[in-house]
């Protein structure tokens, strides 16, 4: 059940009876840039994703031996341990940030 061309044509006249005319454009504008940010940030977003999780599984913490993920496919297992190397990441981030904050306090 798809949508007709009475159907669509009631849309149309409903929108610009809400908005007019001569708002239109600006707000159709400004919908295309909402969407274009929308769409950048989703993208950003998934590229974070694939990064930390190439980085989680690449570079080891200090004294930190990586270990492969079980082969036996054991999901919660997996991301209770992805979980915990985040946890620790980011201890160690914190730890970095207060050291740089007290250096640059220091000066």
């Amino acid at each position: 059940m798809g949508l007709g061309p009475l159907e669509i044509g009631l849309i149309i006249l409903a929108i610009l009876l809400l908005f007019g005319y001569k708002k239109l454009p600006d707000a159709s504008r400004s919908l295309g840039r909402s969407l274009r940010i929308f769409k950048g940030e989703m993208k950003g977003m998934k590229d974070d994703d694939v990064r930390a999780k190439d980085a989680a599984t690449t570079t080891p913490l200090r004294g930190e031996i990586v270990t492969p993920p079980a082969a036996s496919g054991d999901l919660d297992a997996q991301l209770q341990e992805e979980a915990r190397i985040a946890e620790l990441r980011a201890a160690e981030l914190r730890a970095r940030a207060d050291q740089a904050r007290s250096s640059d306090g220091s000066r």
